[in-house]
């Protein structure tokens, strides 16, 4: 087996250029998002949310983006999570997006604000329904004695609503919506020399300069 230091890939798939990027970042992203879905990448969507604690703690977590707007990215999450708690005290958040079958990753940084109430009951009532027993059963990122409580209730909510196509958006459970400050664009290139564009806000206006790798 091979130690952990002689791993290496090597990429030459693609390059990135500054003469053929599109000058809003979030036109770019929906071109590099529709790649990853043609290549038939696993959860396209599937990105890295970093948040950060009152004490200035960093936490990191997978979620998925739900939502994909002209100029927000959206996900949804249970407001009394961790992730919740550390948005509410400090809404600055940063995004990643690795699309390792292309070669391509996708940093963004913005800050974290509610979606609306009826945002997010849309987005709940068409999630399945089991997905929707589950945001009720789960007290997200809380200790729980075992498996089982989750299980009870589960099997109450269940009952519970078993004549109903739908349950009732909880008022701890909704999405988020993240508008970009800064979007780095980074695509692998060999001897490590990776392109990297970064997309910077300034005045209402996006600004693109190539970073070292």
């Amino acid at each position: 087996m091979n130690k952990i230091s002689d791993m290496r890939e090597h990429y030459d798939r693609e390059i990135l250029d500054e003469a053929h990027v599109d000058p809003n970042p979030m036109e770019q992203f929906n071109l590099w998002f529709e790649d990853a879905r043609n290549e038939d990448v696993l959860e396209p969507n599937a990105m890295t949310l970093s948040t950060v604690d009152k004490d200035g703690h960093p936490a990191s977590r997978i979620v998925l983006l739900k939502g994909l707007e002209e100029d927000r990215f959206i996900f949804y999450t249970n407001y009394e999570s961790d992730k919740g708690k550390e948005i509410a005290t400090n809404p600055n958040v940063a995004l990643l997006f690795l699309w390792k079958k292309m070669q391509r990753q996708v940093r963004i940084t913005g800050l974290a604000q509610f979606v609306s109430k009826e945002t997010s009951e849309s987005y709940f009532h068409s999630r399945p329904k089991d997905s929707q027993i589950g945001a009720w059963v789960s007290p997200q990122s809380q200790v729980i004695a075992n498996k089982n409580i989750l299980k009870e209730r589960k099997e109450a909510l269940i009952e519970e609503y078993k004549n109903a196509d739908k349950l009732p958006l909880p008022d701890f459970w909704g999405g988020y919506y993240v508008k970009p400050e800064t979007m780095e664009f980074w695509q692998g290139r060999p001897s490590r020399l990776h392109d990297r564009l970064l997309y910077s806000l300034s005045d209402g206006k996006w600004k693109i300069e190539r970073i070292a790798p």
